[in-house]
């Protein structure tokens, strides 16, 4: 229900899809009459490479075919869409963005957890776990109020212990969200400097956003979002915190 009413009619008229990993299957059933070609990537197994897919839209778009690319979230939050389409231009193929729900946004949202918020958070920083080397830890505390970060779970050590030696409170909130907006989302609410064994107890896996920052705490306060046969554990941790863990059976 999260796609717009524009990409819904883009993918009635398409010719071709080229879809990737993350997006739910159900939206190609939109595009009936048009030939679908998966390219989804997971970490370490690429289906196809980027600049196959590029290729592939320039060439179907030169053949007269109306060829729609549908990704997860929105095209141009960490989802190459910057490069796909720059590569059109150098081709000279006219092309239009269609914009998307950001898992950055709608994975807190369905958690109760909002980004911003008057009284705890007045600025944002969405960061991918593909380029942590890049964060430089220490000024974005400074910086920003609420820090999300995407494809993130695979390095939750290091982003963890990156906070921490740049100074982090150890009792800073932090909430792991997995498959959000899906029937099988779960939600994990810890602090910086437990959310790792937390994580690993839980057998949290990918796709999952992680939220790190006061507005965390709103989620227990707001939550409305109960997936199908979900379940809730409460155990303490460091006789500090209550975590809450909602997962599927």
């Amino acid at each position: 229900d999260l796609i717009t009413i524009k990409a819904i009619r883009c993918l009635q008229q398409a010719d071709v899809v080229l879809y990737d990993r993350l997006i739910n299957r159900q939206l190609l059933t939109y595009a009936a009459q048009a030939e679908l070609i998966y390219t989804g990537k997971t970490a370490g197994a690429h289906s196809s490479q980027q600049r196959d897919i590029e290729q592939l839209l320039i060439g179907h778009a030169r053949g007269g075919k109306i060829v729609v690319r549908l990704k997860g979230g929105d095209p141009f939050v960490f989802g190459r869409g910057g490069e796909e389409a720059q590569a059109l231009t150098r081709a000279s193929v006219p092309f239009e963005i269609i914009p998307g729900v950001s898992s950055a946004i709608a994975a807190p949202a369905y958690a109760g957890i909002p980004v911003t918020h008057r009284d705890f958070a007045s600025s944002l920083a969405i960061i991918t776990g593909h380029s942590l080397r890049k964060i430089r830890w220490r000024e974005l505390l400074s910086a920003v109020d609420t820090i999300v970060i995407l494809m993130g779970l695979h390095d939750l050590d290091e982003i963890m212990s990156g906070l921490l030696q740049s100074g982090c409170d150890p009792q800073k909130p932090v909430a792991l969200i997995e498959s959000g907006t899906y029937p099988a989302q779960r939600t994990l609410n810890g602090t910086v400097s437990g959310i790792n064994t937390l994580a690993r107890r839980w057998k949290f896996r990918s796709p999952t956003v992680i939220v790190i920052g006061e507005v965390v705490r709103l989620g227990k306060e707001l939550q409305w979002f109960r997936p199908q046969r979900a379940v809730r554990s409460q155990a303490s941790f460091d006789s500090v915190d209550q975590i809450i863990a909602t997962y599927t059976g």
